[in-house]
């Protein structure tokens, strides 16, 4: 029977693990954001290079390690005893932010942007370990709850690092504040990971490859194999492009069309992080400890609902606003309540829909091929945030508006949903 979030949280077992992994979401993102407004208020016209191009890399530099090092990481990771290379990875998260603070201070894109690809790398390593990991630390009727905790906590910590990245690093001292805090959670996470539990030995008949495209196509053929973890990839990956797809717009959607300032953006972000988490929870308390995934293609269907109506909600007047509201003149206004109501339920289906299929990857793969799953999925999560950025670039360069970006990404969430239900087999 499952233990329950509460003594899961502060049990031996999760606690060491679900701080290192918080600490290191909030690190990435307090430096992305950190470093998006820098270039884009102070250093991108100082350095003679466009601004929203130096963003736009950055965004690619990011997630680039998970395409190059995923493969080579799951091959260690299911080579070698996992605790140990976690530990090894906070060691080398705080030389990071060691590295991020001289960037920062020295006001050096090309070095914030080298920090950018690192940090992506200990993601990168960090993130197939925390998932691949779990299964030995929990017993089974706890996976699920545990993968709530680490699901919620990632979208809190992404919320926190986000707002406070930006709110501080315009500040006076903002440089050596970020900095300092930087290095305050890089050390926090090598302390926690200090406390990790022995996980079961490694397997050394696993040949590790430095050919990072021959080892991709290896463990995408090999996931690809099994059927029902290729859809729960599948299903995940789904997940991720949608959530990229709304992240990235939200700055554009309450500038251009809800005419509201950027404190609009922070509660759409706020919203939805919240949203994920409780849908995490609830996903725990509906399925009791049992990894099934039935509530999958409800849980896809509710989302693409909330998606129509979200697009309904936001379709800008016929003359919007020359000048952007305050947050609080926003929610003056109770049609926008809905827009943020659709958002909850949306972001709480989202919660409902991924907790399941992390567990099933990790109950369905074996102890010796988990971390070689856990790396395909990384690798496709990546790339299908990458096709939301291309094809969402694409049809705003075609002239389609953002809430039509949405509509779409809401017809396409509704085919998931009666996919799933087929796929899965759900009646």
């Amino acid at each position: 029977m499952s233990s329950g979030i509460p003594s899961l949280l502060s049990s031996r077992q999760l606690l060491p693990l679900f701080i290192a992994q918080f600490f290191g979401v909030v690190n990435d993102n307090l430096f992305k954001n950190a470093m998006v407004i820098l270039v884009i208020f102070r250093l991108g016209d100082q350095s003679g290079l466009n601004p929203q191009i130096l963003v736009t890399a950055s965004a690619g530099l990011f997630i680039l390690p998970y395409f190059l090092f995923s493969a080579t990481t799951s091959q260690l990771a299911d080579r070698y005893e996992k605790s140990a290379v976690m530990r090894a990875t906070k060691l080398a998260e705080m030389i990071i932010a060691a590295l991020a603070a001289w960037s920062l201070s020295a006001s050096s894109v090309i070095g914030m942007m080298s920090v950018l690809f690192l940090l992506g790398a200990h993601s990168t390593i960090f993130g197939l370990l925390k998932y691949s990991v779990l299964p030995e630390y929990l017993h089974e009727d706890d996976l699920i709850d545990g993968n709530a905790l680490i699901e919620g906590g990632t979208f809190l910590a992404i919320l926190i690092g986000t707002i406070a990245g930006g709110v501080l690093i315009l500040t006076e001292d903002g440089v050596l504040i970020v900095s300092g805090l930087m290095l305050a959670l890089a050390c926090g996470g090598f302390a926690a990971s200090l406390f990790l539990p022995k996980a079961h030995a490694g397997d050394p008949a696993i040949r590790i490859t430095a050919n990072f495209v021959a080892a991709t196509h290896d463990i995408l053929a090999m996931t690809r194999r099994h059927r029902e973890l290729f859809l729960a990839v599948l299903g995940i990956s789904w997940f991720w492009l949608i959530g990229a797809t709304y992240l990235s717009q939200f700055p554009a959607l309450a500038k251009n069309v809800l005419a509201v300032d950027e404190h609009g953006v922070t509660a759409m972000l706020t919203v939805f992080s919240i949203g994920i988490g409780g849908g995490s929870v609830l996903c725990g308390r509906l399925l009791k400890g049992v990894v099934s995934p039935k509530y999958v293609p409800f849980a896809a269907l509710g989302m693409a609902l909330f998606a129509f109506d979200f697009w309904l909600s936001v379709t800008p007047e016929a003359e919007p606003p020359q000048t952007l509201a305050t947050l609080t003149s926003f929610l003056s206004h109770l049609s926008n309540w809905r827009i943020l109501a659709d958002l909850l339920g949306l972001s709480i289906c989202g919660g409902l829909y991924i907790v399941p299929l992390y567990a099933l990857l990790q109950v369905r793969s074996t102890d010796a091929e988990r971390a070689r799953v856990i790396a395909s999925n990384n690798i496709m999560n990546a790339a299908f945030m990458v096709m939301s950025a291309l094809v969402t670039s694409l049809l705003l360069t075609l002239g389609v508006s953002v809430p039509q970006v949405f509509l779409v990404v809401a017809i396409a969430t509704l085919v998931v949903a009666f996919f799933a239900r087929t796929a899965l087999k759900i009646g």
